[in-house]
């Protein structure tokens, strides 16, 4: 049986006052599938997750999610819902709360965030907390103050807070920058665990990185596809290399960290 695509995006353009960040950019994700979107600086990826997001609004084309929901004109929180979770670069999280806490609050449900805090926890909702710290590998840190943790440590905090959401799809704008590469490895490592039961897009500049766990990955030059496939078919591309290393292929596109 054919695999079905989880996100769909068709035709889309993105024009800012005549500049054309996106131009007829498709993209299709399937379920639970780990996606690297890569380019050089200004080709749109960013963009592109602000369309999916509905933080950016295309010009022209449509974005479909799950069974062909059109969300194309849907407003951030109503994609948020719908279960479309976005991490920007810098994580954001509460440094003055524990790590437990952070999590907590980011748990689905209909109290309030303070009534959240202070309301007695059923059984499997501690379970939940419990085994998401694991999975973060925070969970000799559950009661640190999350101000006090690593760079890398807040990123993984803040992915596992979507993750308590239950998104469908996780859209991360460079989630190892900054990192260590023990952070690094841990990261990818741990975008694998999550594409298990959700399907993931990542914006990376980090070559190494993307070609250590990326299994496809989609190339964007000026706002359009340029190529797609995998890893090993993208650096044996000479459109690819001509892009990021300004010349015919005659040196491993590999080597490029843009």
């Amino acid at each position: 049986m054919k695999p079905s695509a989880i996100l769909q995006c068709d035709d889309v353009t993105v024009d800012f006052d005549g500049f054309k960040a996106i131009q007829g950019m498709n993209l299709r994700l399937m379920k639970g599938e780990l996606r690297f979107l890569i380019g050089p600086n200004g080709a749109g990826k960013t963009t592109m997750l602000d369309v999916i997001c509905g933080k950016v609004r295309p010009t022209s084309g449509r974005v479909t999610f799950g069974d062909k929901i059109d969300i194309t004109r849907k407003r951030e929180h109503q994609i948020a819902e719908m279960g479309i979770g976005r991490k920007f670069q810098a994580p954001s999280i509460f440094p003055s709360m524990t790590v437990m806490e952070n999590l907590e609050i980011a748990m689905r449900q209909k109290r309030g965030v303070f009534s959240t805090m202070f309301a007695k926890m059923r059984g499997e909702e501690t379970d939940r907390l419990e085994s998401q710290l694991d999975m973060i590998g925070l969970q000799e840190k559950g009661s640190w103050r999350a101000g006090g943790l690593s760079h890398g440590e807040k990123q993984w905090l803040e992915i596992g807070m979507m993750l308590m959401q239950e998104p469908e799809v996780l859209l991360l704008d460079e989630p190892v920058a900054g990192m260590t590469d023990k952070e690094t490895d841990k990261t990818g490592e741990l975008l694998h665990e999550i594409a298990r039961m959700r399907s993931v897009v990542v914006v990376e500049h980090d070559m190494e990185f993307v070609r250590n766990f990326a299994s496809k990955v989609t190339v964007m030059h000026e706002g359009k596809l340029l190529k797609e496939g995998s890893m090993d078919e993208v650096q044996g591309d000479d459109k690819v290399a001509e892009v990021y290393l300004g010349k015919r292929r005659d040196a491993d596109v590999s080597r490029s960290t843009a």
